[in-house]
């Protein structure tokens, strides 16, 4: 598995590749949301049902309006979510009829954050685009929090490794519903 950079990354994700990198809490795998195969790959990788949906990370929540249905939220949901970003909250959020299954599952909404980490926001920003954010891990098993495991687990598995710090959250980011504020996954 070869290491790379988050700016060396959008060719390869461009290209249908997945990647490896650190989040706030835990390292994560990532592909470009617009390529069915590559989500498809993850989903694999994963051992993870297409019916759960993932989580989409952005830079900002302008990258979101391709994924986002902003218009069932009220102003006041709106606040309530941009007030917890950027940061380690994902928020389920109304998706458009155009969202792709594999990303929503079998829900009319989809899990956004905008990360406020480092690699992240270079991904994001990089490729122009939110990134498909799933746990480094197999369903049902811990998520790794290591570099070196994820060469151990992924390698032939994931195309590329980013090096680099956690965020310092100790959790997987809150999990709260923008319509409704209900905390789903507490953080």
């Amino acid at each position: 598995m070869k290491q790379i950079n988050p700016s060396d990354s959008v060719s390869l994700l461009q290209q249908g590749g997945v990647i490896a990198y650190p989040t706030e809490a835990v390292y994560g795998l990532g592909c470009d949301p617009d390529n069915a195969a590559a989500v498809e790959k993850i989903l694999a990788i994963k051992q993870r049902p297409w019916q759960k949906g993932l989580i989409l990370v952005a830079a900002n929540t302008e990258q979101l309006h391709d994924f986002v249905d902003f218009s069932q939220l009220s102003q006041q949901q709106l606040a309530f979510v941009t007030s917890h970003w950027p940061g380690p909250f994902t928020f389920i959020m109304p998706t458009l009829p155009s969202t792709s299954t594999l990303l929503r599952g079998e829900f009319n909404s989809i899990a956004v954050r905008i990360s406020a980490h480092r690699v992240v926001q270079e991904l994001c920003l990089a490729l122009g685009k939110p990134l498909v954010s799933t746990s480094a891990n197999l369903a049902g098993e811990p998520p790794v929090v290591l570099a070196t495991d994820i060469v151990e687990q992924f390698n032939g598995k994931v195309d590329a490794l980013i090096v680099g710090e956690l965020g310092g959250s100790e959790q997987p980011s809150t999990i709260m519903d923008a319509i409704t504020g209900r905390v789903l996954r507490q953080g």
